[in-house]
């Protein structure tokens, strides 16, 4: 018994005629009378009775073709939620950022994401770069949005934008009408960084650049989250420098940011997943994550940066 079998005898329920009941099911009248009775014989029951004149189903017969039909209806939803995850409309996805994205690349990739796969949910968890690859490769998380580079095997990533690191300063600093501000100015300064070991590659561009200008950098007080190395420099702890992506999302009145001389680049936001991930709201995610010089060229725009 299988679910034609349960399709042909709700059609023979709802027609209450042979003929009608197997055009409705594709069948001849031969093939669904056969069906019928393979049924109850396998049940050792009547479900119809039949006459020469009509067809008239037996109480054991709406017993068996009502829990037919929840049958098929719950058949029909497992194969419409099988098919809608196939496609990566349905399911769930867990994404990691680092705080600076969610001022400016995250919040028009999330939008796009939720328009087209209204029907995924979202578990959005802030964390930095290095523990976001931690546990992109563990399984923990499905996608990852972080500074590059990524030193885990299993993983692949796509820049999604490259943009400058930008001095940190209270409003107050003597160094703060300066922009562009020259580096070597910020020789004797304290800094205000993220942990070297959560945020490899952005205290790599921070040390790399620093050198460059000749000095090393001096480190009075680390933090994790971005906004607080922010209002730590607003209380006057240290400067920071800091990527594009901070500044533009910052509404502070009592800190500026200020463009470096010379420039100082080097981190880039990537898109980060597992290579070969089964996922398809992981391919649906990367479809609509901007590529370099596209939406992400645009979301730097008017923070004059």
């Amino acid at each position: 018994m299988n679910l034609d079998h349960f399709r042909s005898l709700v059609a023979l329920a709802e027609e209450l005629h042979f003929a009608r009941a197997a055009q409705r099911c594709g069948l001849s009248q031969p093939q669904l009378s056969r069906q019928v009775r393979r049924v109850e014989e396998e049940l050792g029951v009547l479900l119809f009775e039949r006459t020469t004149r009509e067809v008239r189903i037996t109480p054991a017969g709406e017993a068996f073709v009502a829990e037919a039909r929840r049958s098929l209806e719950h058949a029909d939803r497992a194969v419409l939620a099988a098919r809608r995850l196939g496609r990566g409309e349905s399911g769930r996805l867990v994404v990691g950022f680092v705080g600076s994205a969610a001022h400016t690349l995250l919040p028009p990739v999330l939008r796009r994401f939720r328009d087209r796969y209204p029907g995924v949910e979202l578990d959005l968890r802030e964390l930095p770069s290095a523990r976001q690859a931690e546990e992109l490769a563990e399984g923990t998380l499905d996608v990852g949005v972080l500074y590059a580079p990524v030193h885990r095997d299993g993983l692949e990533t796509r820049e999604l934008f490259r943009g400058r690191l930008l001095a940190a300063l209270p409003r107050t600093h003597p160094h703060a009408h300066r922009d562009p501000l020259p580096l070597p100015a910020l020789a004797d300064e304290g800094f205000v960084l993220f942990p070297r070991e959560l945020g490899t590659a952005l205290h790599a561009a921070i040390t790399r650049a620093a050198r460059a200008a000749g000095f090393e950098v001096r480190v009075v007080q680390e933090a994790v989250q971005m906004q607080t190395i922010v209002g730590l420099v607003a209380a006057g702890i240290g400067v920071s420098i800091v990527p594009w992506a901070v500044a533009a999302g910052s509404r502070r009145d009592d800190v500026v940011f200020r463009r470096l001389s010379p420039d100082v680049h080097g981190v880039s936001l990537h898109l980060a997943w597992r290579r070969g991930d089964p996922n398809p709201a992981v391919r649906g995610f990367r479809s609509v994550a901007p590529r370099p010089g596209a939406d992400a060229g645009r979301a730097g725009q008017g923070s004059n940066l």
